[in-house]
């Protein structure tokens, strides 16, 4: 996982959780005349979506909504068995104990907190509404905190919520199922947050379309429901039919996609582009792409690569390195991600329309919705391959006819975890939770593990500076977990 050595981000979560309160005035020597004095909003929505821009052209986007750190990282895809490491396999055998979560805080949330902050004080608010209305900002910086939050909850459970941000010094983990609640509250208020006026200047992601704003938050609500289905199903129920009735509806077509889309300038690239600029340290695993290929999905080459016979191999999963040597000795030609995936400006996906429709699917199933399952969950893949630009109706046909594909009543919702994991690739992220939900697809962790309890990673460990910065909320979170402080043990919804 992801670790952070650099000083100044490992102060990053004092500063994110506004715990470096100021030591003494010093009155305005150090103002710098010419600097503005209350932040451009516009440009701070823009950083949280799409991270801080590196210093140098070899660098890669890390922060921000669709960052290398998001739906982007690596380490979720290993988890899932997306990808294989080719030469330092540690994560592969889920070596790491810890992960960081500094830029969160420090970047992105900070980022969004102060849109907020900005929009509701009465000395700044009028000022900062030159970059569009106040309530278009705090609506659709009220969302994505939402869904950035949802995403560091369900890495590491327990988190700082609602003390977080708030300039103090020791800031408790607040339990993940009071953070649910709040995130569902949020969503809906801030989708009736928005107004006629200006739109959110900056915002590359929906162009300050407030219809499709409302769509993301109930998108995003009908995930989050569905995340309770086994801790409480009756409040996913009532979330998920709440969100899914919504007259600003959900994201159901591709042309409503949530989408970060990249330009062909090194500092603005799709992460995965700059991750193997010169390196080839993953590739494609042997598990999708058997996968892919046992049900003939023309997904597979948009996927990943041939070798120069037209094959596709994938790199075994879960080797030690000695075992990967001698595997890329003998076979130097297995799957890489392919050049569509890696593309300079290869957009990378939030929340598609693929997702959402089998979403659908499972809820019918649960019975929390009327409509049909299987006719969502045709869409879903009609949908994931026209996302993918590989739609052909003789084959699709075929496909949902097939007996791998086509589902019956007895394994309906293992062939949607199925498809929902296909249709994912390439964030991880979603993929590996739900995974954890689920169970589906039935992956196998590398027999070579080497952490206590030799299974696939159930959550992130906390940062390795929080039992000494933030000693007792730390404790008292490790406290609460059934086996602690261990990647084995499990978020709040994530139950057996």
């Amino acid at each position: 996982m992801t670790t952070v050595k650099n000083r100044f981000l490992t102060l990053g979560l004092l500063t994110g959780l506004g715990l470096m309160a100021s030591c003494s005035d010093f009155g305005d020597q150090n103002i710098n005349p010419n600097a503005a004095v209350t932040p451009v909003t516009s440009a701070l929505l823009t950083e949280a979506m799409l991270g801080v821009p590196p210093t140098t052209a070899t660098g890669a986007l890390l922060e921000g909504i669709a960052g290398r750190l998001t739906t982007l990282a690596p380490e979720p895809r290993l988890f899932v068995q997306y990808w294989s490491e080719s030469q330092y396999p540690e994560n592969s055998l889920y070596a790491t104990t810890f992960a960081d979560w500094n830029r969160y805080y420090a970047v992105t949330l900070q980022d969004l907190q102060t849109i907020i902050d900005y929009n509701t004080d009465e000395s700044t608010r009028a000022y900062v509404a030159q970059f569009g209305s106040n309530n278009n900002q705090l609506a659709t910086a009220r969302i994505l905190k939402a869904y950035v939050f949802s995403v560091v909850t369900d890495r590491w459970g327990d988190v700082p919520y609602f003390n977080a941000l708030k300039k103090q010094t020791q800031v408790e983990y607040d339990p993940q199922q009071a953070i649910y609640a709040d995130l569902f509250k949020e969503l809906k208020e801030a989708s009736a947050q928005f107004d006629n006026g200006r739109a959110f200047d900056g915002d590359i992601l929906f162009a300050g379309n407030a219809t499709k704003w409302k769509k993301f938050a109930n998108s995003l609500r009908m995930i989050l429901a569905l995340r309770l289905t086994k801790v409480d199903p009756a409040t996913g129920r009532t979330e998920f039919t709440a969100a899914y009735n919504d007259a600003a509806g959900y994201i159901s077509t591709n042309a409503d996609n949530a989408t970060i889309r990249y330009t062909d300038v090194n500092q603005f690239r799709n992460p995965d582009n700059a991750l193997f600029d010169g390196r080839s340290d993953y590739g494609v695993s042997d598990v999708l792409v058997n996968k892919l290929e046992s049900l003939n999905d023309p997904r597979l080459p948009a996927y990943a690569t041939p070798t120069s016979t037209g094959d596709f191999v994938g790199l075994p999963y879960g080797l030690t390195r000695d075992l990967l040597i001698d595997y890329t000795n003998d076979n130097p030609e297995y799957a890489l991600p392919s050049a569509k995936v890696l593309a300079k400006t290869q957009p990378s996906y939030i929340i598609t329309a693929s997702q959402m429709l089998l979403a659908k699917a499972e809820a019918s199933v649960l019975g929390w919705i009327s409509a049909d399952a299987r006719t969502a969950y045709n869409d879903a893949i009609r949908a994931s391959w026209e996302q993918w630009g590989v739609y052909d109706a003789a084959k699709f046909t075929a496909y949902i006819a097939s007996p791998n594909v086509a589902p019956t009543a007895g394994d309906i919702l293992a062939k949607i975890g199925d498809q929902r994991w296909i249709a994912l690739y390439p964030n991880g992220s979603e993929a590996w939770t739900e995974w954890r939900r689920t169970g589906y697809p039935n992956l196998q962790p590398t027999p070579y593990a080497v952490n206590e309890s030799k299974q696939i990673p159930r959550r992130y460990g906390y940062p390795n500076t929080e039992p000494t910065l933030n000693t007792a909320a730390y404790e008292a979170a490790v406290g609460r977990l059934s086996n602690g402080d261990r990647t084995s043990s499990r978020v709040w919804w994530d139950k057996p």
